[in-house]
């Protein structure tokens, strides 16, 4: 069933439950019907769009798959498509959420997302002086409701990336955590761009003259409009500390790798000495002389450990090793 909701509201209380079949735009001022709809089919939309006179061009946007949040103003009525988003694993996915407006009248149409007004209007029947304002007052709900839906997928992947950065200081980060650092930066740039189109239609509320809108209305839009602001800047900052994670985790690898270098470097110094020396006695040359000493072996054995200790605690001191 495509419809969730159909109710008539008079002096901001819930009326009765209107059919889909009967439904029309109510006659007395203090009326307005609030339609809910997930996942419609053209021919249910059709019907709204006869009954509610709702313009061609914002009903097809609000079947079109790739249409991005937008605000269209059509006489007397205005649609706003605002975009929902959930985080599933390491991947945001989202989903559309069309709105037409009218005086009296609101129809929200659900695509991709699961998240329902249910709890939301619940919220507002408590409270009939503010529904008694119109649907513009539910405007404002509905879109602070989508605004708030981009909170947990913030918090979740700043936690992510907070635990990575932990473990990125204890040890290497392995290929799939680097391959998930990229993931979710690549979800994070894609989302940013979601939040700049609401940014921009969240803007427009407050700043034109829109049909089916009141004046005192313009304050709630931009509380809106602040509320958007402050994710986007957190979405900002994560993308920031995402950046800095992966560029910590490259220098601390270089420091590492620059120890070891200067380990390896350590060691080759320190056994080129004895190399060395071993490599000149065993040239077998008959003219010699040391070849004949009582205690040249002993004698070259010493100079060989000296000559290695001494190089060992340079090379400590200098903490190569």
């Amino acid at each position: 069933m495509t419809v969730v909701a159909s109710y008539l509201y008079r002096d901001g209380r819930r009326l009765q439950e209107v059919p889909l079949e009967t439904v029309a735009i109510p006659t007395e001022k203090t009326d307005f019907i609030w339609i809910g709809l997930h996942e419609p089919t053209v021919e249910e939309l059709s019907v709204l769009k006869e009954r509610f006179g709702l313009h061609e061009l914002s009903v097809s946007d609000a079947l079109n798959p790739l249409q991005t949040p937008k605000l269209s103003a059509y006489d007397d009525q205005i649609f706003v498509l605002t975009q929902t988003a959930k985080l599933d694993s390491d991947r945001i996915t989202y989903g559309r959420t069309a709105i037409f407006v009218g005086d009296r009248y609101i129809i929200t149409v659900r695509h991709g997302s699961e998240r329902g007004h249910g709890e939301l209007r619940g919220r507002l029947e408590t409270s009939p002086h503010t529904l008694r304002h119109g649907t513009d007052y539910i405007l404002h709900a509905i879109i602070d409701f989508v605004v708030d839906g981009y909170l947990p997928i913030v918090r979740t992947i700043e936690d992510s990336v907070l635990d990575m950065e932990r473990k990125m200081l204890d040890s290497f980060l392995d290929r799939a955590q680097i391959k998930r650092i990229f993931r979710l930066r690549r979800e994070v740039i894609l989302f940013q761009r979601v939040l700049d189109a609401m940014l921009d239609l969240c803007g427009k509320l407050v700043h034109l003259d829109l049909p089916c809108l009141d004046v005192e209305a313009k304050p709630y839009f931009r509380d809106a409009l602040q509320h958007m602001h402050r994710v986007e800047q957190m979405v900002g900052g994560l993308r920031d500390v995402i950046t800095s994670v992966f560029e910590a985790s490259n220098l601390l690898e270089q420091q590492r790798q620059g120890v070891i270098t200067r380990q390896l470097a350590s060691w080759a110094a320190i056994l080129a000495v004895p190399t060395a020396i071993a490599g000149l006695y065993g040239m077998n040359f008959d003219n010699m002389p040391e070849l004949k000493t009582e205690y040249g072996y002993f004698v070259v054995l010493g100079v060989i450990t000296v000559f290695c200790v001494g190089l060992y605690w340079r090379f400590k001191r200098a903490k190569w090793l």
